[in-house]
This record gives structure tokens, C-alpha cells and sequence, in this order.
């Protein structure tokens, strides 16, 4: 039971949430199956822990780290000695380490993958780990290292060839796309058995809980924005969508809900001395929220313009829950972007767009704040409001030119509420040409906001306001 606890503790940290209760339809799933079968324990901890199917990849990863050492090895002693056979009968000469053994490894592993043997691929994987790998006890590396050192003396792809060659059942072009496709599906089988064997040795060396912590995979929600890879913004991506639905499914919901305002105690305490004291009418403030004005200044330069993207993105989304929505995007000077984001717009060819039809270039192409934040004053005075709210998104770096605060402040002023989301981390604020300091100053509050779960937090924060913020730095 404490390991169970610990692994689920280590499921919250990658910000999986896992309750209570769940933890304990875990603890009774365990007690229906057979605990020396990985298979059956992962599923069952998969059924009662994991709510959503983008949780799996980093569930998965937990639970390699946690349950590697759990069930039989991979090759059996059977086929350990059959290994030792083979490699003695191709011609091991060098020693160890030397180029004629890793030859005559290589020779047994073509011969387990074209033959299916199972056994004698996984035999085959702890004694490629055993030579190649090179793993050090107590260092703290993780197992992608240690990996990349195996398969790179292997040359998997020149295997891969060898065995659809071998495969192949005739000459046609069908035949040899199936023999592919068969070969790929054994060489991935391969290379999952090194990685297990890999993160077993680390557990056994270091434990599970220090091999989690450099395994850890992050959410797709938790993902960085400004370095996210190709393929991580794809995964953002495909969530926006059903996350800004959830999201704005929840506001309605307390939209509908709050409308009777909140208890006013006093007054119905007060009326309640008509009836002994009993507040058989409860009195209620009239709530004072409505749907805001949205104004987006995005700095759509650099590694920040995927910040820019997903932030209109997310709001546009979102649009029903805001009276109204304007963009503006700036480089060294501002233009409005508005018509670039309508119904069913590609976001990723908005921005594109944006950058060769948009008018956000003045002068050389590098972020200035302060002339954009004058231009904005000067030609779009008139889209702020007293019930404005503007968002400027941003890292704060003016390439050393004039801030100009005054401007910013003069929009603020004449907000309702100005917000700064900066996707920087904060240690980095106000370092180098960052002027961060200087702009929250007349800023309601400052947001580091690195991920899409922070983004939608805000979202929903602006989206159902109460009164005007103090500013504050947030």
C-alpha cells in the first residue's frame, strides 16, 4: 500500500489528478488480479487513476519507473545460453567490447528478429545493455542517454534492411511494403525491449523515485508555449478546442448560477427580526459582473509569436463569453488584426498572414513596445473603455529602445483593467533589455504564463470579473 501511495503521489506531481477515492479503487482493483503480471497491474491502475486519455503518455512513463522490476526479465535463462551458443558458434574473437563482438551481437539479434524469437531478442537486448549501454551506478542519468549509446552501435537501420530482404515473400511492391511494415513492428519491439531493460537496471540502481523525477513527462496543458516542438504544438493544439469548450461550459454554468448574487448577511439579518431572528428571506447582492470588452496587444516577434497565437487562440475560443473581441499585433509598430481571426480561421495561417499583410513593421523589424504602445494611443484610442479589459501579451524586451511607459499607462488609465501576460520565466524579468518592472508598474497584474493551463486560468479569471483589480504583480 505505501508503494501504491507513493506512485500515485508521484502521478499528482506530473499533474494528474488523482483523489482519494480513486486511490482507493486502486488499492481494491490490485486485490482482483495477478500482481506478478505488469499487463494486468497496469491496467487495473490505469482504469481507476487516468480520467483522460492525454493523461496516458505520462501515466505510462510513471509506471515504467515504478513497476519495471515488476515480472520476469526479459530472456529466459534458456535463451540467455542459447545466446552464448549462437555467439560462440558465429566466431566471438575480440573480447569483450572488441569490434568482432559487437559483430557477432549484431548477427544474433538479425537472426532473433527474422526468426521471431522473442526469447532470444530479449537475451539479445540485456546483453546489448550489458556492453553498450555503459551505465554507471549511482549517476543521474536519464535513460534516454544510455539508450541513444545502445542503439547507435547497432545501426538499426541497416538492420531494419537486412530483415526486409529477408522477409520479403516475392518481388512485388506489395509484398516488400508488408515485409517493411513487419520489419519496422520487430525493430520497434527491439528497441522497447533495450528501453525496459534500460530503466529496470536504473530503478534497481536508484530507485523509482529518482528515476520518475528525470523521466517525467509533462502534461500536454503543462507544456512550455515559447519552447514547445513541432510535435508538442501539435498535441497543444488538438487540446484547445475541447478545453476551451470544458471551459466555456464551466462559466456558463456559473454565470447561470451567480446571477442571484451573494448573500447580503446584513440585510438579512435585519429582516430577519421580523420573524424571531429566523432569515426566512435571505436577501441577496445584486451581482455586478457582466461580460467585458476584450482588447489583445500581442508582440507577435520571435520565439513569443506562439505565445501570441494560442493567447488569441484561447480568447477568440472563447468569444461568446466576452461581449466583444479586438486584436491588435506589433513588432516595432501596432495594426489591427481583428478580421484576420473569423469563425473557422486557421490560427497558424492567421499568423502568417498577419506578418506579411499586417502593417506591424516600422522600421527594422525588432520588438519596440514603446512605439507601438504610441502608435496604439494615437490611432486606436477610441477601442478602449471603462469597460475595456486590454491583455498585453509579451515578453517586456525592447531591444534597448524607449519603454515609454506614459503610453501604456495612458491606455491602462482609461481601461478598465490591463493585464500583462509574459511568457518568460520570471527569474529572467528584468534582465538584459527586459523592462518588465517599469510596465507593471501601471499594470493591474503581471502573469507569467507559460503553459495552455495557465492561459485558460486567466481566461476564465478575466471572463467573470467582480470589481476592478489592485494592481499588484501576480
Amino acid at each position: 500500500m505505501e508503494f501504491l501511495t507513493r506512485f500515485v503521489d508521484e502521478l499528482r506531481q506530473v499533474g494528474i489528478p488523482v483523489s482519494m477515492v480513486e486511490a482507493i479503487d486502486a488499492a481494491q482493483a490490485l486485490e482482483h488480479v495477478d500482481v506478478a503480471s505488469r499487463s494486468m497491474v497496469k491496467t487495473a491502475l490505469g482504469a481507476t487513476l487516468v480520467k483522460s486519455a492525454r493523461n496516458l503518455p505520462a501515466f505510462e512513463t510513471a509506471f515504467e519507473a515504478y513497476f519495471s522490476l515488476l515480472g520476469p526479465t526479459p530472456g529466459s535463462a534458456e535463451a540467455a545460453e542459447r545466446l552464448r551458443s549462437d555467439l560462440a558458434a558465429i566466431g566471438e574473437g575480440a573480447g569483450v567490447g572488441g569490434a568482432a563482438d559487437l559483430d557477432a551481437l549484431v548477427e544474433a539479434l538479425f537472426r532473433a528478429l527474422r526468426d521471431g524469437d522473442q526469447g532470444l531478442a530479449g537475451a539479445v537486448s540485456r546483453q546489448a545493455v550489458s556492453r553498450l549501454a555503459g551505465i554507471e551506478p549511482g549517476r543521474p542519468v536519464g535513460g534516454a542517454y544510455y539508450l541513444y549509446r545502445v542503439l547507435r552501435s547497432i545501426d538499426l537501420a541497416a538492420l531494419e534492411e537486412r530483415l526486409v530482404g529477408e522477409l520479403a515473400p516475392g518481388p512485388g511492391e506489395f509484398e516488400h511494403r508488408l515485409a517493411q511494415d513487419e520489419a519496422q513492428r520487430r525493430i520497434e519491439e527491439f528497441r522497447e525491449a533495450v528501453r525496459a531493460e534500460i530503466h529496470r537496471r536504473l530503478v534497481a540502481d536508484r530507485g523509482p523515485e529518482a528515476v520518475a523525477r528525470t523521466m517525467r513527462r509533462p502534461l500536454v496543458e503543462d507544456l512550455d508555449l515559447v519552447s514547445a516542438t513541432r510535435d508538442d504544438l501539435a498535441a497543444i493544439e488538438a487540446l484547445v478546442h475541447p478545453l476551451t469548450r470544458k471551459l466555456a461550459t464551466r462559466l456558463a454554468r456559473r454565470r447561470r448560477l451567480g446571477r442571484i448574487g451573494r448573500l447580503d448577511v446584513r440585510r438579512t439579518v435585519r429582516r430577519s427580526l421580523s420573524t424571531g431572528g429566523v432569515p426566512v428571506d435571505p436577501r441577496f447582492r445584486r451581482p455586478r459582473s457582466g461580460r467585458p470588452d476584450i482588447v489583445i496587444l500581442a508582440d507577435i516577434s520571435g520565439s513569443v509569436a506562439t505565445f501570441a497565437r494560442f493567447t488569441m487562440q484561447v480568447v477568440f475560443a472563447m468569444s461568446a463569453q466576452f461581449r466583444r473581441v479586438r486584436s491588435f499585433a506589433f513588432i516595432d509598430t501596432i495594426d489591427e488584426v481583428t478580421d484576420f481571426f473569423g469563425a473557422g480561421a486557421d490560427f497558424a495561417e492567421a499568423m502568417r498572414r498577419i506578418g506579411s499583410e499586417a502593417g506591424v513593421v516600422w522600421l527594422d523589424g525588432h520588438s519596440d513596445y514603446g512605439n507601438a504602445f504610441l502608435t496604439f494611443r494615437e490611432r486606436f484610442a477610441e477601442s478602449i473603455s471603462p469597460k475595456t479589459t486590454v491583455i498585453v501579451t509579451g515578453d517586456a524586451r525592447t531591444n534597448y529602445h524607449s519603454p515609454n511607459v506614459a503610453a501604456l499607462g495612458d491606455i491602462a488609465a482609461g481601461a478598465r483593467a490591463l493585464y500583462w501576460l509574459n511568457p518568460e520565466a520570471r527569474r529572467y524579468w528584468d534582465t538584459g533589455d527586459s523592462v518588465m518592472g517599469a510596465y507593471a508598474a501601471v499594470c493591474d497584474e503581471v502573469h507569467e504564463v507559460r503553459n495552455l493551463r495557465q492561459l485558460a486560468g486567466f481566461v476564465e479569471q478575466v471572463a467573470l470579473p467582480v470589481s476592478r483589480p489592485v494592481r499588484r504583480l501576480g
